[in-house]
């Protein structure tokens, strides 16, 4: 049986993008966010996706981050088509997607996620049924969302199954992701989040920064927050990004690529993960089309 890169390279050499290895389940899709930006939120999600991928997860990384894309060059790889070509039609979904560090799956946001506020009617619906191919092949799909809560990041926290919410220990980043849980709470209370602190001293530190964030949560939003966990500050994540090498691939026995893989397995474990019911790329779509 033909493994999850396998199946990619197929599809992106052919321009048959029928579905490859259905698994008959629905992806989770899940939207990494925070509520300003330079707390690394970037660089988690690309390395908590390879973590999920290294368990046996089938994960799609999509750079979602409007106008500051960046999970290319984090892993080191020139993207030669991105969505906007998929909206064009001058790429299908099989050539968008590109393959970074163990043959992780991504697709590069680029110039087309500002015309994937606009589309027409017909335009959409051939996104929808292009993306929906790969879709049925994954257990994951990751967007990575721009920093603080722009109307386009709220679209898609607001629409998929999972928000994650990484601050660091800093106050203004603590401030700024309890005003965007807040802003998004106060409308969408559906909205389920989970937070994780990066760049954390030590545990200490990083359950402290939790625990403010959680009681402000409890007490003014009767809001429930899980700690999905931390992240140490590490000197190899600032060497693997100057190498453009996730931490996780260039640094495995470090600090912060235990905690990242501690995190996955943490995640996996959760009961949301086991008991919540999935919509999947096709109910993320249609529930994003109804957001203004």
């Amino acid at each position: 049986m033909m493994d999850q890169a396998q199946s990619l390279r197929r599809l992106v050499s052919s321009k048959d993008t029928r579905p490859v290895q259905s698994s008959g389940v629905s992806a989770r899709i899940i939207t990494v966010c925070s509520g300003k930006g330079g707390v690394g939120k970037s660089n988690f999600t690309l390395n908590f996706a390879l973590a999920l991928k290294s368990m046996g997860q089938r994960v799609l990384l999509f750079d979602a981050d409007i106008g500051m894309a960046n999970i290319d060059v984090l892993m080191g790889v020139t993207a030669r088509y991105n969505l906007y070509h998929l909206l064009k039609r001058e790429a299908d979904i099989g050539q968008i997607i590109q393959l970074g560090p163990d043959s992780l799956p991504f697709i590069a946001g680029g110039s087309g996620m500002d015309e994937l506020f606009s589309l027409s009617e017909g335009d959409l619906d051939y996104f929808t049924n292009q993306i929906a191919q790969i879709a049925d092949t994954m257990d994951f799909i990751l967007f990575d969302t721009g920093a603080g809560l722009s109307k386009e990041t709220m679209k898609f926290i607001t629409s998929a199954d999972d928000c994650l919410v990484v601050t660091t220990p800093e106050p203004t980043a603590i401030t700024d992701a309890y005003a965007l849980m807040k802003v998004v709470h106060n409308s969408h209370p559906e909205v389920s989040f989970k937070l994780i602190v990066n760049q954390a001293g030590d545990e200490r530190e990083a359950r402290a920064t939790s625990d403010k964030i959680r009681m402000a949560a409890s007490r003014f939003l009767q809001l429930e927050l899980p700690f999905l966990g931390y992240i140490s500050s590490d000197a190899h994540v600032v060497q693997a990004v100057k190498k453009q090498i996730p931490f996780s691939v260039a640094f495995p026995n470090s600090t912060a690529a235990k905690d990242v893989n501690r995190l996955a397995l943490s995640y996996l474990a959760a009961d949301s993960v086991e008991t919540t019911k999935v919509q999947g790329i096709k109910g993320f779509i249609s529930k994003w089309l109804k957001r203004k």
